[in-house]
């Protein structure tokens, strides 16, 4: 694989607290639990497990927070992409519902962790809004924001003059406000899920890739570059993005597109008053979504789909800002400070993946978008499955670990069609 794209060029690198020390493992320990990837899902997970007193030890090829935790947009969306009843009808009587229970809940983990560990992280809870582009877009929007009215969550259909009031401009025909939802500083949230893991006792070590992954005598044995091994009952894999060769097949699961990211310099006060004046954070419905919100900086920032190949120059992400400036023309001279961007997991069905493949390994990958909610819920959930043994503490069962058919192929036709699409949505923007 490419070298991944560096993480300090992003602006969350550069506002984020101070990481807390993760040093390279360099001699060989025995754990309960072994994690690869401290990513919100292996933070999350190592954390609820320390707090249950089982002896979690986190492998991270780079730092905590590296892969998509610390480079994501810092949307905090609850849900996923299939609505409540669709869901209900996929997973049946019993799981349907504990999983859109589940799943409608997963924004109050991440408060609750914040305030819980007092971590220092930049954050608004004003809710997350989903604008239609189209008026074909708005009957699912309506949709779905009845059936999740119908389950009890603050939710708000909102007219085209609403949604301009809420997002600062004219040009969607709809939307809907989620007010579970809000806004973190991503990279600062993932440096505060280690430092908690730490302090309740795991053991996180950064710089430290895990090279080979093998059951001798009933027990995991997880092989570093260092060469340093960690013996351990069970073993979780919760790389997503930048999933490796460390398990066969695992990576061919998943597309790991490229989301690209850029923030303006800090606005004027006019200026940012105009934009987003509650707080909330904005996806919507083009066909190749883009997702923008203000940062705790008065920052503007936008991102959407970008290359396959990591980035090279500031033109490759001219799309994202052209789209920007037809969306604000205010924002017109403003200024780029930062471009960054990072790998998502996609996987073929747009649900998230668990896999269970052998006994005490433990897989969980594709975030669809809900990466920062979703896993950290998973990661207390994968904690008490692992406690108690109980497969109905996990969400969704655990499934065949399934290649994507001609792997190679379905990359060059995912970055095909989000070619063509973001040529589509630029003409539409253009004749808005």
């Amino acid at each position: 694989m490419a070298e991944p794209f560096p993480l300090e060029p992003s602006l969350w690198a550069a506002t984020a607290p101070a990481a807390v020390p993760t040093p390279p493992l360099r001699e060989p320990v025995a754990a309960d639990v072994c994690i690869v990837g401290a990513g919100y899902a292996g933070l999350s997970t190592a954390l609820h497990l320390a707090e249950r007193g089982i002896k979690a030890v986190v492998l991270e090829a780079k730092e905590p927070g590296f892969g998509g935790s610390g480079r994501n947009g810092g949307q905090v969306i609850p849900g996923l992409k299939f609505d409540p009843d669709e869901l209900e009808a996929m997973f049946g009587k019993e799981r349907g519902p504990r999983l859109v229970d589940f799943v409608g809940r997963t924004a109050d983990v991440v408060w609750e962790l914040i305030d819980k560990h007092g971590m220092d992280v930049p954050n608004t809870r004003n809710g997350w809004i989903q604008s239609a582009v189209s008026t074909a877009a708005v009957g699912p929007i309506e949709s779905r924001a009845a059936q999740w009215q119908k389950r009890g969550a603050p939710v708000q259909v909102l007219d085209r003059i609403g949604t301009a009031q809420h997002v600062g401009h004219g040009q969607y025909v709809a939307s809907w406000i989620d007010r579970r939802g809000g806004v973190v500083q991503p990279l600062a949230y993932a440096r505060g899920l280690a430092k908690a893991a730490l302090a309740a006792g795991a053991a996180v070590h950064g710089n430290t890739p895990a090279t080979g992954l093998e059951r001798e005598g009933g027990k995991w044995s997880v092989r570093t570059s260092q060469g340093a091994t960690v013996t351990a009952d069970r073993v979780v894999l919760a790389t997503n993005g930048y999933t490796g060769d460390l398990w066969p097949h695992l990576r061919q699961t998943i597309i790991a597109a490229n989301s690209f990211q850029v923030a303006t310099k800090p606005l004027s006060d006019n200026v940012r008053k105009s934009i987003l004046p509650g707080g909330q954070s904005t996806s919507d419905s083009r066909r190749i979504g883009l997702y923008y919100r203000l940062d705790h900086t008065g920052r503007f920032l936008l991102g959407g789909r970008g290359t396959m190949r990591e980035p090279r120059q500031a033109e490759d992400w001219s799309h994202i800002e052209t789209m920007m400036e037809k969306m604000f023309p205010q924002l017109k001279g403003a200024g780029i400070d930062f471009r960054w961007g990072g790998r998502v997991a996609l996987t073929r069905d747009h649900l998230p993946h668990l896999h269970e493949p052998a006994p005490g390994l433990l897989i969980d990958i594709g975030c669809m978008g809900r990466g920062v909610a979703l896993q950290s819920a998973l990661g207390r959930a994968i904690a008490a499955y692992i406690a108690s043994g109980d497969p109905m503490a996990l969400p969704l069962p655990p499934g065949k670990v399934s290649p994507l058919p001609f792997h190679g192929l379905n990359k060059l036709y995912f970055q095909a069609f989000v070619t063509w699409y973001r040529f589509l949505d630029r003409r539409d923007a253009s004749a808005a």
